[in-house]
């Protein structure tokens, strides 16, 4: 049984990673119902929260069906990250989660993000003063180290521990990689055979089926898998992978009125989240993903991201529903 503090997640979680503009509680919602066992929101600004600004506050929004959920924060200054995190605590939400691996140049110009991999001492620093501020367990998610010449991540594990970080999940890439090439997951395998190592270590990075979840787990020892890209569009990524593992066989893909409903559900989900303008917008970069792979779609997708109109956008789900392009 794999636990954080006293959050037992079973004896594989399956994790969706935290991604801005993505992992929001509309898309939380839907990979909670497919099978995910810990969600973290989108990562928010430490400064943001001092701020009072309204897109990091709005960040906070948690519900309880969404249980375990952590807030991810992240920042490069101690008295932000400590005032922060007794924001953040006041949500009561189950995990407060530590963002050292976004690659992302506006963090990273900021000293927060993957450049605190260049600073040890300062990452210790910043995570002592989250883990003071708060009585709710204190995970972190980060990556391999900064660039191929400084991959750290061993040392940052045993230190993480030590001062009391009580999960890891590390990305399969260094920040100079963002998302190139393939993840490297001999260091996290290396990690998990560390004896000094006890907490929980979450593996990331290109598990997109799921037979890389299974040879993934076997071969690196991995306690569980945080599963970020690939949910996009498709959060069914977390029952097929949970079905592989106690059967051995594939689960049979979404039909293609799942999918309908699936995107009709993420709409639905933002409208009621935030406004009708901003719902209509945002899920304009969700439909290609929905849909991916489906024969002669392209006109329909043309027609969702040009209209505004919400009932015209569900009169167009509707009338793909009926006409069903995989059998059509």
């Amino acid at each position: 049984m794999v636990k954080i503090g006293d959050i037992s997640l079973g004896n594989f979680p399956l994790l969706l990673a935290p991604m801005e503009d993505v992992s929001d509680p509309p898309f939380r919602y839907l990979c909670k119902q497919h099978g995910a066992d810990l969600m973290y929101t989108e990562f928010i600004s430490s400064e943001g929260l001092i701020r009072d600004a309204v897109k990091s506050m709005k960040k906070l929004d948690i519900f309880d069906y969404e249980r375990p959920i952590g807030i991810q924060i992240f920042g490069g200054d101690e008295e932000a990250m400590a005032m922060a995190t007794r924001i953040v605590d006041a949500t009561q939400p189950d995990i407060v989660d530590i963002n050292f691996g976004c690659p992302v140049k506006k963090v990273v110009c900021k000293g927060a993000g993957a450049a605190v991999l260049k600073d040890l001492p300062l990452m210790v620093r910043l995570t002592e003063a989250v883990i003071k501020s708060t009585s709710l367990p204190v995970t972190v998610k980060t990556r391999l180290g900064w660039d191929e010449q400084s991959k750290n991540i061993e040392e940052v594990a045993e230190r993480m521990q030590d001062i009391g970080v009580q999960a890891l999940s590390i990305h399969g890439r260094t920040r100079t990689q963002l998302y190139k090439g393939d993840a490297n997951w001999d260091l996290i395998g290396k990690i998990k055979e560390n004896p000094r190592i006890h907490i929980p270590i979450f593996g990331n990075g290109d598990i997109d089926t799921p037979e890389k979840a299974v040879e993934y787990k076997n071969r690196y020892g991995v306690d569980g898998i945080m599963i970020g890209r690939a949910s996009i569009g498709y959060p069914w990524i977390f029952r097929e992978i949970k079905h592989f593992m106690a059967t051995g066989e594939h689960l049979a893909p979404p039909t293609f009125e799942e999918r309908v409903d699936a995107c009709s559900i993420h709409l639905r989900k933002s409208v009621e989240w935030k406004s009708e303008i901003q719902a209509i917008n945002e899920m304009k970069r969700h439909y290609a993903s929905y849909f991916k792979g489906i024969p002669n779609f392209k006109a329909y997708r043309t027609a969702l991201v040009m209209s505004n109109e919400l009932e015209e956008i569900f009169g167009i789900l509707e009338q793909l529903k009926e006409i069903n392009l995989v059998e059509a």
